[in-house]
C-alpha cells in the first residue's frame, strides 16, 4: 500500500514524495459502553489504516488529495486560515488535526503536498476519521522535527474530533491509532490514560470483522438513555457506597450494591457495566496467558450481557453473532461499537476460514435479508513515519 501511496503522490504531483506515513483503523476487543461508566476498554490497532504520502513545501500552502473521493478533487488550504468547511468533506480532518497543533504551540513554517489513500473498509466503524487525524500528526511531527510525544498526539486528535469536528467522541479511538503496538492489545483506563499491553498470538486463528450492513438509526439517542439509566443507578448506589463511577465496583461489592436497586432497568444497566469491566480485566489476564478459548467465552458471555441487560445489540447484531456461534471454528463473536447494528469481532479458526464465513453468511442473510460483509484484519502497530 505505501508503493501505491508513493507512486499515487508522483502521478498526482510531479514529483515523489519525501516520506510515507500510516495510522491504523481500531477495533475494540471487549469492553463496551465501559468508559463512561468509569471502567477499562481493550482495542487494538489493526493492519489497515491510512496511508499519506507527502513533500514539504516553501510556502504555507497545504495540498491534500485522496484517491478514496476523487470527485473532491484537491483540497487547498492556507495554513494560516484552518476553519471547517463543509465543502472540504474528508479533509477536515487533517485540517482539524493542523489547527489544534498550531493552538498548542506546534505550528510550522512551511506547508505540504499529500496524497492519501485509506484501506479501511466503508463503514465498517474501525474509525478511518481518527486514523486521518493521527497520520497528519505524525506526518507534521516529522516533517517538522518536533519534540511532541505519541500520547500528546492523541490527545490533540481527540481535541481535534471535539472541538474542530464537532464530534463529541472519547480518547480511546486516537489512543488504539497512536499506541498500537503490534500483536498487543491494550488495556486503558479512559478515565486516567493509564494502560498495559497483552499480547494477542493468534497462532491459528483469524481476527474477523464482520458488518451486519445495517445502519446504526438508534444508536445515539440510546446511547444517552444508556448514560443517563447508569447515573441513576450510580446516584442510588452512592447513598450508602463511596464511588464515582460503577466500574469502581468489584464482582464481589457488586452483589451487595445490587440490592439497593429497586428499578429493573437501572439494575441491568449497572450489572452490565460491573460484569463488562471485570471481563475486559480478566481478558487481559488470558490472553497473556495465551488462552484464546477463555478469551472467546468473554467475547460471548459479553454480546450476551450487551443483549439482555445493556440492550443495545438489536436483531441485526443478535443474527450475525448467533449465526458465528453455531459455526464450530469459531472461538468467540461478540458486537463492537455503539450498537444497534454496525459490526461484530470475531475468533476464527484459519483452518476451514472460507467455509465458515460462508456459513456465517448464508445464515445471517436467511435470517435478515441482509449480506453481511467480512474483513480478516490483524493486530499491528500504531501512527508512524513508514517509507
Amino acid at each position: 500500500m505505501e508503493e501505491h501511496t508513493s507512486k499515487g503522490f508522483e502521478a498526482h504531483y510531479g514529483m515523489k514524495p519525501e516520506a510515507v506515513y500510516f495510522a491504523p483503523g481500531r477495533v475494540n476487543l471487549i469492553g463496551e459502553h465501559t468508559d463512561y461508566n468509569g471502567g477499562y476498554v481493550f482495542p487494538c490497532a489493526l493492519t489497515v489504516g491510512t496511508y499519506m504520502a507527502v513533500r514539504p513545501r516553501e510556502d504555507r500552502q497545504i495540498r491534500l488529495y485522496s484517491d478514496n473521493f476523487p470527485d473532491r478533487g484537491t483540497v487547498i488550504v492556507d495554513l494560516d486560515r484552518l476553519v471547517y468547511d463543509t465543502a472540504d468533506d474528508w479533509a477536515n480532518y487533517p485540517k482539524g488535526m493542523l489547527a489544534v497543533l498550531a493552538e498548542a504551540g506546534w505550528g510550522g513554517a512551511h506547508g505540504f503536498d499529500a496524497f492519501v489513500h485509506g484501506n479501511i473498509p466503508n463503514g465498517a466503524g474501525l474509525s478511518s476519521s481518527a486514523s486521518i487525524e493521527l497520520v497528519t500528526g505524525a506526518a507534521w511531527k516529522d516533517l517538522h522535527g518536533l519534540d511532541i510525544d505519541m500520547l500528546e498526539l492523541v490527545r490533540l486528535a481527540q481535541k481535534a474530533e471535539n472541538e474542530f469536528i464537532g464530534v463529541n467522541c472519547g480518547i480511546m479511538d486516537q489512543f488504539a491509532i497512536g499506541m498500537g503496538r503490534r500483536d498487543a492489545a491494550m488495556l486503558l483506563d479512559c478515565a486516567t490514560l493509564d494502560y498495559s499491553y497483552a499480547p494477542v498470538e493468534l497462532r491459528e486463528k483469524k481476527l474477523v470483522i464482520a458488518n451486519t450492513n445495517k445502519r446504526r438509526g438508534l444508536a445515539d439517542s440510546k446511547y444517552n438513555e444508556r448514560r443517563e439509566e447508569c447515573e441513576q443507578a450510580l446516584q442510588e448506589i452512592q447513598k450508602t457506597k463511596d464511588i464515582q463511577h460503577l466500574c469502581e465496583l468489584t464482582l464481589e461489592e457488586w452483589e451487595e450494591a445490587e440490592k439497593q436497586l429497586s428499578d429493573d432497568t437501572q439494575l441491568r444497566r449497572a450489572r452490565h457495566a460491573v460484569t463488562e469491566n471485570a471481563r475486559t480485566i480478566e481478558a487481559q489476564k488470558l490472553l497473556s496467558r495465551g488462552d484464546l478459548e477463555g478469551f472467546g467465552q468473554l467475547m460471548n458471555a459479553s454480546h450476551v450481557s450487551l443483549r439482555d441487560d445493556y440492550e443495545v445489540t438489536g436483531e441485526h447484531l443478535d443474527a450475525l453473532a448467533e449465526a458465528a456461534w453455531a459455526q464450530e471454528g469459531v472461538i468467540g463473536s461478540r458486537m463492537t461499537g455503539a450498537g444497534f447494528g454496525g459490526c461484530t469481532v470475531s475468533l476464527v479458526e484459519k483452518k476451514g476460514l472460507d467455509d465458515t464465513l460462508d456459513a456465517i453468511a448464508a445464515a445471517y442473510q436467511k435470517a435478515s435479508g441482509i449480506k453481511p460483509d467480512f474483513y480478516i484484519v490483524g493486530i499491528g502497530d500504531g501512527a508512524k513515519r513508514i517509507k
